[in-house]
């Protein structure tokens, strides 16, 4: 993760539930300039930052940099049509599943004609959390450099960034790393389990499982060896975990069920689309 040299640009953060207040812990932690969270739900906000029930409650002389869409897509036409009479040529980067810069810049436009908002799509992840998130992105041709490194900077004070040049590859991004902790933690569910049906203790599985996981993963985040090269190290000739691959490589498994999974996330993003 890059560090921070400067304060990150001011935002009217829309939407605070679990993926919008792991962004914002990130922010403040990282220098945030005053900014607004607009949320119906009491929360508590370091001075100068400041909290809105309504849009109406936002100081009128506050003028964002960025403005965040972090709420569920049914949601989202009501607040951009009140978003585009107070904001019309507003930055927006909005985190929601499956709706695209054409129909966010429709809605806004529809209630506000004269509106010329730019809109960047982004795909962060859970562990967001804990600054170790990964987001996808994808600007418009009419988003400048700096309102991109304006976003960019955001989503890197909460982990790693990615930009894509077309914004389709962005169902691709949410069934990857936007949905991708849920096979994860799926996965120790899983080990989890096997361990104490082996006959391990519940509390020395569950710590066996997160632990492994935990290391394998930092260790491919450090490795420049690819993912396969770093899979045949563990595995000894006629070992134990060569057996344990034969279940999970058989044609029928993960080499079977992991790209369909995949897909049907990516199909699921692009009905939302629609």
């Amino acid at each position: 993760m890059a560090a921070q040299t400067t304060p990150l640009p001011s935002v009217l953060l829309v939407g605070c539930g679990q993926m919008g207040s792991s962004m914002l812990e990130g922010w403040l932690a990282h220098g945030l300039k005053p900014s607004v969270v607009l949320d119906r739900h009491d929360r508590a906000l370091p001075a100068p930052h400041k909290l809105a029930a309504t849009l109406d409650a936002v100081p009128a002389e506050f003028q964002p940099d960025i403005i965040i869409l972090a709420v569920k897509p049914q949601k989202a036409d009501e607040v951009l049509g009140a978003l585009a009479q107070r904001f019309p040529n507003a930055t927006l980067l909005t985190v929601m599943a499956g709706r695209t810069v054409a129909s966010l810049t429709a809605c806004y436009t529809h209630s506000n004609p004269k509106a010329q908002p730019v809109i960047i799509r982004a795909m962060p992840n859970t562990p967001c959390a804990i600054g170790a998130g990964m987001s996808g992105l994808y600007a418009p041709p009419n988003a400048t450099e700096e309102q991109k490194a304006q976003c960019d900077a955001l989503l890197r004070a909460v982990g790693d960034t990615v930009w894509v040049a077309q914004e389709e590859q962005m169902d691709s991004v949410t069934a990857l790393s936007g949905s991708g902790p849920a096979y994860i933690f799926l996965l120790a569910e899983l080990l989890e389990k096997a361990g104490v049906e082996q006959g391990l203790p519940a509390e020395t599985a569950r710590t066996l499982a997160r632990k492994t996981i935990y290391g394998a993963g930092a260790l491919l985040n450090q490795s420049p060896v690819d993912a396969e090269e770093l899979r045949r190290r563990v595995t000894s000739p006629g070992g134990t975990t060569a057996e344990a691959l034969k279940i999970f490589m058989a044609p029928d498994a993960w080499p079977a069920t992991v790209p369909q999974a995949v897909a049907a996330a990516a199909r699921r993003a692009k009905e939302l689309s629609t």
